[in-house]
């Protein structure tokens, strides 16, 4: 797969920019400009951050499939195959590895812990989102690197990669090499590339909408006609 041809980059200070923002935020703005239904596009609540007190995350997805809980046919473990971590090289940094346990009991083992955070750190690599299970925790928070799984285990158990390059779905996300990510304590939210760009001058505006309304709500002039009248002007507003 040649990334360069397939992925469709933002320039680096859009990727800042989306930084900044809270992934509730890129969501409503998303929602705002209306360009897919709105129970698409992120995690489900069974995908959990496991390192909340980072700020948000945002990188371009490899994705592949893994097992944990029998061994593998061709007796390739997790730590002997390098051809994966080739693959993740290909794609454009920062890079957020994405993997799927399909095993029937997803997160039986962890592929992975401190050392694969290492590894992926050295590649540019800025997360890690697994529906199934991860292990080390404070070994890895040392690292600033972004978690989000099913859950957590002690061990490896038989942790190997079967497949990679291909869509994946995670806690309902459906994930395709080079898709653009962002994450934070909330959950993960797939930022289309093609909009990305106008995101924060809406998000921006959805901001200030919000400030007017607490503002409002904190007010010792509060009523219910004066919050009427100003959810029917943002709502006339953002049409």
């Amino acid at each position: 797969m040649s990334s360069d041809q397939t992925i469709r980059q933002v320039p680096p200070g859009l990727l800042e920019e989306l930084r900044a923002l809270d992934a509730g935020t890129i969501s409503n703005a998303i929602e705002r400009l209306d360009v897919r239904l709105r129970n698409e596009g992120y995690t489900d609540i069974s995908v959990r951050c496991l390192s909340p007190d980072l700020p948000p995350m945002v990188g371009y997805a490899a994705t592949g499939r893994i097992r944990t809980e029998s061994p593998p046919m061709a007796r390739h473990w997790y730590h002997t195959r390098m051809d994966w971590w080739e693959y993740v090289a290909t794609i454009p940094a920062p890079r957020v590895i994405v993997f799927q346990d399909i095993d029937a009991n997803p997160g039986f083992g962890a592929l992975f812990g401190q050392i694969h955070a290492h590894i992926a750190r050295a590649l540019g690599c800025i997360g890690y989102v697994t529906n199934g299970a991860v292990r080390d925790l404070p070994r890895i928070k040392e690292t600033g690197f972004h978690l989000y799984a099913g859950g957590v285990t002690v061990s490896h158990a038989y942790a190997h990669v079967i497949e990679f390059g291909g869509p994946v779905e995670i806690g309902g996300l459906t994930v395709n090499p080079g898709d653009l990510l962002h994450g934070d304590r909330h959950g993960i939210v797939s930022v289309p590339a093609t909009i990305a760009g106008e995101i924060p001058k809406v998000a921006a505006e959805l901001m200030a909408q919000e400030r007017e309304l607490i503002e409002l709500c904190q007010s010792p002039r509060f009523s219910i006609d004066k919050l009427r009248d100003l959810i029917e002007r943002i709502r006339h507003a953002s049409k």
